[in-house]
């Protein structure tokens, strides 16, 4: 069995999508994979599969379908992959201090050149990004909320999903506790 988690894009945001967790837990449950754990409305799950990840993204958007539906994307990554990602961040000092300021992006693909472009052309001397492959991390130096960055962010596509860095180390936390 590998150690998953499983990143839903856009439910439960603002009143829209909405997705009942206690709901999906029971589908995935029901189709096969194993300690099925949901953390927030916002659509983080912690699970066991034999499939890989590639499967197990097609089975989650599947249920999700059917419980609600709702067509959205899922990106998927194992236990080992999670740990690197943290290990990764090179925004580990500012994120201890103040988690809500660091976010990770989760891309289905490897972000492009293009992509990079429309990040640099919103960049303000408050916000950092460093992109890795499918993990993009930012700095927000003031508000996710009032940051140009964090609406380019948005603006890549719907292979992509955000997560504040608390949230990132509960699901690492979340998914070392499988283990026992």
């Amino acid at each position: 069995m590998t150690n998953f988690i499983a990143l839903i894009r856009g439910i439960n945001v603002g009143g829209k999508n909405k997705l009942p967790m206690a709901d999906l837990k029971r589908e995935l449950e029901a189709s096969g994979l194993e300690r099925v754990q949901t953390y927030i409305q916002s659509g983080n799950i912690v699970l066991q599969s034999d499939k890989d990840a590639q499967q197990l993204r097609a089975d989650i958007e599947a249920a999700i379908t059917r419980v609600s539906g709702i067509v959205t994307k899922v990106m998927v990554r194992t236990e080992s992959e999670l740990n690197a990602i943290v290990e990764g961040c090179p925004y580990a000092e500012e994120a201890s201090a103040e988690g809500k300021s660091v976010h990770l992006t989760v891309l289905h693909e490897p972000i492009t050149e293009k992509q990079l472009e429309k990040l640099n052309a919103s960049i303000s001397d408050r916000d950092r990004y460093h992109a890795e492959g499918t993990a993009l991390y930012c700095h927000y130096g003031q508000s996710v909320l009032d940051s140009k960055l964090a609406g380019s962010i948005a603006k890549l596509g719907d292979g992509t999903t955000t997560r504040n860095w608390n949230t990132v180390l509960k699901l690492q936390a979340m998914i070392e506790a499988l283990k026992s």
